[in-house]
């Protein structure tokens, strides 16, 4: 049974950071890519960042230069670190697979919450 697993959300003051990890177990292949969504309320799931095998990387542009995204192949992890967070950051983050070895799946995480307070 696949499972990801997400930790390291909270409330933080703007400007502050945040980590989040992401554990993946269960899935028998190599997973190609992982990566970040998050929904705020009344708002539709958006792509935060995600990374592939060999380290390509994609960030929605209302988190470049802020968030990084990284992970460790042999742990299947994905870490965010979120930097200068503001109050619009503020929404449910869930771990996502999207790609193992050369197929398409779609694994997600049960999400943890993020809060920016102003």
């Amino acid at each position: 049974q696949v499972q990801l697993v997400e930790s390291g959300g909270g409330l933080v003051q703007a400007g502050g950071s945040l980590r989040l990890s992401c554990a993946a177990s269960g899935i028998r292949f190599s997973v190609t890519r992982m990566g970040w969504y998050r929904q705020a309320p009344g708002k539709q799931r958006e792509l935060v960042a995600n990374i592939a095998t060999g380290g390509t990387t994609n960030y929605a542009d209302s988190v470049k230069g802020r968030f990084i995204i990284s992970r460790d192949t042999a742990k299947n992890a994905v870490y965010l670190q979120m930097n200068s967070l503001k109050p619009e950051d503020t929404a449910v983050y869930l771990c996502n697979v999207d790609r193992v070895l050369f197929s398409p799946v779609d694994y997600w995480g049960q999400g943890i919450q993020v809060t920016v307070s102003s």
